[in-house]
């Protein structure tokens, strides 16, 4: 779990991806299949949005549904430039052209239509987030700065579910299910002694093995976020905006 023996350079990410295939000499299949799975990934902050904006969850659904299929299925890849190089700014200003332009009497596909982008009876088992957000944070807030919020808790889920599985895959999971609370609070909120108790290990193990976890944790974290804008320069700054998000949850 020693992040230090991670590269410090990431590879070719799925948005950076989905750019260049957007140009004539890009790989566009590749592209295609990087944009899948963004979508894939990303869709339940669109739902949060399409909700907040006053459909309701059938419709909500829907729209979220033919919204997706329009960006696979279009030329959108080419409206994917540089100069609009993180997915989630894209993504909400096509989804607010998309709404512009919605109506009961011109969606193409309808609920049972025989085309399923997600499972909704999937997700809903799933909800709440696993983030904590807030009644309050639910109803009140803008849609743009909810669909942010829905975002940064994506992203956040993403990187704790690998985390997850790496250390159940290295024997290490009640470890995980014991420190995973703690991987984002505080020094001083954190009691070494009673983490020591519950997992049955001296209070010097628990710092330790909190510590690697964190390193990782945040490791994953910033790959996620990578994955999503064009220019690495912009991880930490996407990542300070993500975490202002997430700080209107509580």
């Amino acid at each position: 779990m020693n992040a230090e023996a991670e590269p410090r350079v990431f590879t070719t990410t799925r948005w950076s991806l989905v750019l260049s295939g957007a140009n004539a000499d890009g790989d566009q299949q590749k592209a295609a299949e990087a944009l899948a799975e963004l979508c894939r990934t990303y869709w339940r902050p669109v739902f949060s949005y399409v909700c907040r904006r006053g459909y309701s969850a059938e419709d909500a659904q829907d729209i979220t549904q033919d919204f997706f299929l329009m960006i696979l299925k279009t030329n959108w890849l080419r409206q994917a430039d540089q100069s609009r190089g993180r997915f989630r700014s894209l993504l909400l200003k096509s989804l607010q052209n998309f709404l512009h332009n919605v109506s009961d009497t011109n969606r193409t596909l309808k609920r049972g239509g025989g085309v399923q982008f997600v499972s909704w009876d999937a997700w809903m088992a799933e909800a709440p987030s696993q983030v904590p957000i807030s009644p309050r944070a639910l109803n009140s807030l803008a849609p743009e700065r909810l669909f942010d919020l829905g975002w940064a808790a994506t992203v956040v889920e993403q990187a704790l579910r690998r985390l997850r599985e790496e250390c159940e895959g290295k024997g290490r999971l009640r470890l995980f299910e014991g420190l995973r609370d703690c991987l984002a609070a505080e020094h001083a909120d954190i009691s070494y002694a009673n983490l020591g108790a519950a997992l049955g290990v001296a209070e010097a193990v628990v710092k330790k093995q909190l510590h690697n976890l964190r390193q990782r944790y945040r490791w994953l974290l910033r790959e996620e976020v990578a994955h999503t804008v064009a220019n690495p320069a912009d991880v930490d700054d996407e990542i300070r905006h993500l975490c202002a998000a997430l700080a209107t949850a509580a």
